[in-house]
C-alpha cells in the first residue's frame, strides 16, 4: 500500500512541487494539501495519513504549535518537518513537540522521498548537517555542564554564601524562604563536591563571583 501524505505549507507553489515528487513515486501518495494550520487540522481528522510533511513558519499558528494538534487527530501518524530553519534548537523542538523527521528545504527530492519511507516504517530522520550540528552541540553543552555545573541562581547563592550572608538573609535578599535557600545550599555542596564553607569560598575566588562590584 502506497504511503498517504498530508503536505502543510503556506505556499501553494512549494505544495505543488512536493506533490508533484511525490507522486512520481509508486508507494508515496498525496491525499492533502494545506496552507495554514487550520486547514491541516481538518485535512488531517479527514485523510488520517500516514506521513505529515509539515513547515515550520506559517502565519497565524506555526508548525510547533500545531504538530501535537495534528498528532491528536491522527495519532498512528508521523510528522517530517520539512524547514528552512537550520538551527539545531529548532530540530530539538520539533522533536520534542512530537516530529519523527526533519528536512531542510534545501535538501534533494530524493532525500525528502527518504525521509518519508524512513519514519513511515518507524524509523527517524534528521537532515546529515543537521544531526552533525546537534552532535557539536550537544558535547559544547556537555562540556559547559561539567565546567559550571551551576545554575544562575545557583551561582548567585553561592557569591552570597561565599560573601558571607546566612541563609535567612539570602531568602531575604532573593526573596526567597529559607527552606528553598537551604536547598539550593545542600544542591550547590553536592554538585560542587564541597564540605566546608571554606572550600566553598575559595571556588567562588576561583570562579571569579566575588569580583562583582555590585555585590552586597
Amino acid at each position: 500500500m502506497a504511503i498517504r501524505v498530508v503536505v502543510v505549507d503556506d505556499h501553494a507553489v512549494v505544495r505543488s512541487g512536493i506533490k508533484l515528487l511525490l507522486d512520481s513515486h509508486e508507494d508515496i501518495e498525496v491525499v492533502g494539501e494545506a496552507g495554514n494550520a487550520k486547514d491541516a487540522i481538518f485535512r488531517v481528522r479527514e485523510q488520517t495519513p500516514d506521513v505529515i510533511l509539515l513547515d515550520l513558519v506559517m502565519p497565524g499558528e506555526g508548525g510547533i504549535e500545531v504538530l501535537p494538534k495534528l498528532l491528536k487527530e491522527a495519532p498512528d501518524a508521523k510528522v517530517l518537518v520539512l524547514s528552512m530553519e537550520d538551527d539545531p534548537s529548532y530540530v530539538r523542538e520539533a522533536f520534542a513537540a512530537g516530529a519523527s523527521g526533519y528536512v531542510l528545504k534545501e535538501a534533494a527530492d530524493e532525500e525528502v522521498v527518504a525521509a518519508i519511507r524512513d519514519i513511515a516504517s518507524g524509523g527517524s530522520y534528521v537532515h546529515p548537517t543537521l544531526g552533525a550540528r546537534m552532535v557539536a552541540a550537544d558535547a559544547a553543552d556537555r562540556a559547559a555542564a561539567e565546567a559550571d555545573p551551576l545554575s544562575d541562581r545557583e551561582r548567585e547563592i553561592l557569591r552570597l554564601l561565599a560573601l558571607g550572608h546566612t541563609n535567612q538573609e539570602i531568602a531575604k535578599m532573593l526573596f526567597i524562604s529559607v527552606r528553598t535557600a537551604e536547598t539550593h545550599r545542600a544542591h550547590i555542596m553536592q554538585k560542587l563536591r564541597l564540605g566546608t564553607r571554606a572550600e566553598l569560598v575559595r571556588h567562588a575566588l576561583a570562579q571569579g563571583l566575588l569580583d562583582d562590584p555590585d555585590a552586597p
